[in-house]
């Protein structure tokens, strides 16, 4: 087995004998991924720039993935399982914003997936309610660099407040509709910065309604990161956390910890975790490890040791599995929460708050 997957990797032996080893009895038969990107290429208005590139690994290995080829690369990654995404574009102002969105409202309606329309805080309320009023749309994907463009540098805006790229009065159409957004916190300190922590709670005070999912467990990708955050959040109950792009069986269990099983959902961030390789940490810092000769690569591992990576996405899955042994949390019931049955509720209590047609 040798198959195209995404960008230059493929999937291979080594992938399908660590599916069968570490997950095909432990994940459930049913799967929602609620934190997919989808991007047809040519809604980019601006190439990606050298200095983009050498700036974030994500720049180097991150390419738009159709709907189809999102779909087969679903069926070769999940054997014998029912995937559904929650889809939203690439929120990056190189590309055309809302050609971007009819594309994913459009293709995960035909793919029996729902999606969020990526929005600009510039955005008038009737504009994203007009996104929102669309079949299969459950909320929005705000982002901090939707604030402005920058050639040179995704981070321009890193240190802006919540509120500058969601504002409030789009908050109060999101929350007189019960709908999803799912939250990228800003700031180089990620979510235990005093004033995320501060906004978010404010946030949940004044829009009690809109269902809240901060993404990759607040950018806690390390266990410092986590410990820093998590916890002061672990007293409201509707806040929701995804597990996107968190390979650190340290900061799963610092999350399952905090929130138990109930409030955490399962994301990808795919297509980037189709990569091949692994991630390796040190304090507050981490380390990409992958086969393929880009720029944030140069301390590359033995060939063998390279030979025997795995997707990233399937890493992932085995950090979250061994921190939900170490906590015992090993119920059917309970992993089908983590992976399915925490978002399809949210699904629903979207749907069932919807204006009428």
């Amino acid at each position: 087995m040798n198959e195209p997957l995404y960008h230059v990797w493929r999937y291979n032996e080594n992938d399908r004998a660590f599916w069968d080893r570490h997950l095909e009895d432990w994940l459930p038969q049913r799967l929602i991924d609620a934190h997919m990107h989808v991007m047809d290429p040519r809604f980019r208005l601006f190439p990606m720039t050298e200095a983009m590139r050498q700036q974030y690994w994500v720049n180097e290995v991150f390419e738009p993935i159709s709907f189809a080829d999102a779909r087969r690369c679903y069926q070769l990654v999940f054997p014998n399982r029912e995937v559904r995404c929650l889809a939203f574009g690439v929120p990056d102002l190189a590309f055309d914003l809302e050609a971007g969105n009819r594309y994913v409202q459009e293709g995960a309606l035909e793919s029996g997936w729902n999606s969020l329309c990526v929005v600009r805080p510039q955005w008038g309320v009737e504009q994203v309610r007009a996104w929102l009023d669309l079949p299969g749309v459950l909320g929005v994907k705000p982002y901090y660099a939707l604030i402005g463009a920058s050639r040179d540098t995704r981070d321009a805006h890193l240190e802006a407040g919540i509120f500058d790229f969601l504002p409030h009065s789009q908050l109060e159409l999101l929350n007189e509709r019960h709908s999803w957004v799912t939250l990228h916190v800003p700031k180089a300190d990620r979510l235990g910065h005093p004033a995320n922590l501060r906004e978010i709670r404010e946030l949940r005070r004044r829009y009690p309604n809109v269902i809240l999912v901060i993404a990759h467990l607040g950018r806690c990708y390390t266990e410092p990161h986590a410990w820093e955050a998590l916890p002061a959040l672990a007293d409201d109950p509707g806040i929701y956390f995804d597990t996107a792009a968190v390979l650190n069986p340290a900061a799963h269990r610092a999350a399952l910890k905090c929130f138990g099983p109930r409030r955490i959902i399962y994301g990808s961030d795919n297509p980037i975790l189709f990569m091949r390789g692994r991630r390796q940490y040190a304090g507050r810092t981490y380390v990409n490890r992958t086969d393929h000769p880009f720029h944030f690569n140069r301390q590359r591992e033995a060939p063998e040791i390279e030979a025997q990576y795995t997707l990233y996405l399937y890493e992932d899955l085995l950090a979250l599995k061994q921190a939900c042994g170490e906590l015992g949390i090993t119920e059917p019931s309970q992993v089908r929460a983590l992976f399915h049955d925490n978002a399809a509720s949210l699904f629903d209590h979207v749907i069932r708050h919807q204006p009428k047609p």
